[in-house]
């Protein structure tokens, strides 16, 4: 395929270098990305594209240029409720927020590799669909599209593309098949005691004791109900019950929060889950039923093998061998996959490095890649603006004509 029209993009990307800074400077959190998708449009508005709101703050725009295949590429918007902590001149300037996620590095690149595609267009037939979805971080914002329209709003996509910039070396790519990122479900248990004083424990059916049981037994989950091998993870973040250390309390609060790569594993442990949560609650003679709140709930992101192998191709002819290396399975999640999902085509999800190489290779070396590499979500999370904004604009576009490219 013809990419000699992605080895001379200085002008873009020191544009885009500026469009970079600005969003990182007015981070807006999950849902409320009002002037996020206006400066989106506003950067859309030069370029022969048909633009359109989906979902709120979701903005898309479709580029068409003859026949050929569809292909939808996603950027997610939305910043998190962090304090920012870097000291870069462009740092936050909204107290409270911060995109310590990549969020704006995503934006960013998706809008160079649009204008590259729209300026290029002998280079490629068939239609282009870049989606800026809202509400990555609270599991919100793909499901708010599909609720929207999306499905019948645009034409139907062939496949489905998206990336997520990493705190791994800056100028490598890695790609894989199958589960990429976890599924992911929080979940409130709410158990049921009697309250009483203090100091007549026999007039209460104690539900700190009655939590405290429901914990130790969630351990057996993994260690015991699940086949050795197989990925899970159940975690209670949260036990909450009580004010007074002389009164007994009459219910219990748990927040629990599970990761799986299997769909059959997820469902097993949540079964399992209000099995346990049940079976204690009657042998504590729990006086009213427990209560099962899920919440903030991610899909798996599953990369479909033929389009991560066509794609993985296309990277590995354009960056070199030496730049794209298979990734294992992050346990972070994602809602990118509801998009595909909703139309029923495959998808492939990749990851861009973002720290400086030479700061990357030091941390390895000396095993101290978890100290000193800020990880995503973190307050001093930094991604390195050069190499990644340009190799992050030139994967959105390689990956593109890997199925839009002219023969």
């Amino acid at each position: 395929m013809s990419v000699q029209f992605l080895e001379n993009i200085d002008d873009l990307l020191t544009r885009l270098r500026e469009v970079y800074r600005e969003l990182h400077q007015q981070p807006e959190l999950s849902m409320q990305e009002h002037k996020t998708a206006e400066r989106i449009e506003a950067e859309l508005a030069h370029l022969d594209v048909e633009v359109q709101r989906i979902g709120g703050t979701g903005v898309v725009a479709i580029l068409r240029n003859g026949t050929g295949p569809t292909v939808l590429a996603r950027a997610d918007t939305d910043a998190l409720p962090v304090d920012e902590q870097t000291g870069l001149e462009y740092a936050s300037h909204i107290e409270g927020a911060m995109h310590a996620c990549g969020h704006d590095m995503h934006i960013t690149t998706l809008l160079g590799a649009l204008e590259l595609l729209a300026t290029n267009t002998a280079a490629w037939s068939g239609t282009y669909i870049a989606v800026f979805q809202p509400g990555e971080e609270t599991a919100q914002g793909a499901q708010a599209m599909v609720d929207d329209g999306l499905v019948d709003k645009i034409p139907k996509p062939d496949v489905a593309l998206a990336q997520h910039v990493m705190s791994t070396q800056a100028g490598t790519i890695g790609t894989s098949a199958g589960p990429v990122l976890s599924a992911g479900d929080s979940l409130k248990i709410t158990v049921y005691g009697r309250g009483a004083h203090g100091s007549m424990p026999h007039n209460s059916v104690d539900p700190v004791v009655l939590a405290s049981s429901i914990v130790m037994r969630l351990q057996t989950i993994v260690s015991r109900e699940t086949r050795p091998g197989q990925f899970a993870v159940v975690t209670v973040g949260a036990l909450n019950a009580g004010s007074k250390s002389n009164i007994i309390a009459d219910r219990a609060e748990l927040l629990l929060n599970l990761r799986t790569y299997d769909t059959a594993v997820r469902e097993n442990i949540m079964a399992a889950i209000e099995r346990i949560v049940r079976g204690e609650c009657q042998a504590a003679g729990s006086p009213k039923d427990p209560e099962f709140a899920y919440y903030d709930q991610f899909p798996l992101t599953d990369n479909d093998p033929d389009v991560n192998a066509k794609v993985t191709e296309a990277f590995t002819e354009f960056f070199g061998a030496e730049a794209v290396y298979e990734t294992e399975p992050y346990t972070a999640s994602e809602d990118f996959s509801r998009l595909p999902n909703a139309f029923g085509i495959p998808y492939t999800f990749w990851f861009v490095g973002s720290v400086a190489p030479e700061k990357y290779r030091k941390a390895v070396e000396s095993g101290t890649v978890a100290q000193d590499i800020p990880a995503n979500h973190s307050p001093f999370f930094a991604p390195e603006i050069d190499p990644t904004l340009e190799i992050g604009v030139q994967t959105q576009v390689v990956a593109a004509l890997s199925y839009l490219a002219k023969e």
